[in-house]
């Protein structure tokens, strides 16, 4: 369930696009198949290559709920232990958020991906570059979380 503060807004009806996020919707009317070898240790070799007879579709594994999910490329260093400028994130506007988990916010009209930490003072919102100090949001900013990362696709 999203957090909203005393100014809440409707993001159902109007999401205009960030700099530091472009949103994509998850194309679901034909399947994202890979080939698929099963698990894979990351240790020891093994004649995987024998086993290829199975395929994954990409969508049913990165996406619980393919209507309320959608792609975005982050862009900047706040969060570059988790992610990199470049990465595909995964968010889910229907999982729950919880203490520690990857967020993205809109405040005061922009969206933003941080760690999201409560406490006695309020609502943090946390980079896990030292460099970004950790943003405390307060009753007078306009705040919703919009959704949960669970995927980042990275490029090696």
């Amino acid at each position: 369930m999203p957090y909203i503060c005393k100014k809440q807004i409707d993001m159902a009806k109007k999401v205009q696009p960030p700099q530091s996020l472009e949103f994509y919707t998850i194309e679901t009317s034909s399947p994202v198949s890979n080939s698929f070898i099963g698990n894979v240790k990351a240790g020891f070799p093994s004649p995987a290559g024998d086993f290829i007879n199975e395929s994954i579709d990409l969508n049913d594994y990165v996406t619980s709920h393919p209507t309320n999910t959608f792609y975005a490329i982050a862009r900047g260093i706040s969060m570059e232990e988790d992610f990199r400028d470049g990465d595909l994130l995964v968010i889910d506007r229907m999982q729950d958020y919880t203490e520690g988990k990857i967020v993205v916010c809109y405040v005061d009209g922009e969206f933003t991906v941080k760690r999201i930490k409560m406490d006695e003072h309020g609502t943090w919102l946390i980079g896990s570059n030292k460099q970004f100090k950790p943003i405390l949001v307060t009753q007078e900013d306009e705040f919703r979380i919009w959704g949960v990362v669970t995927h980042v696709i990275k490029t090696l």
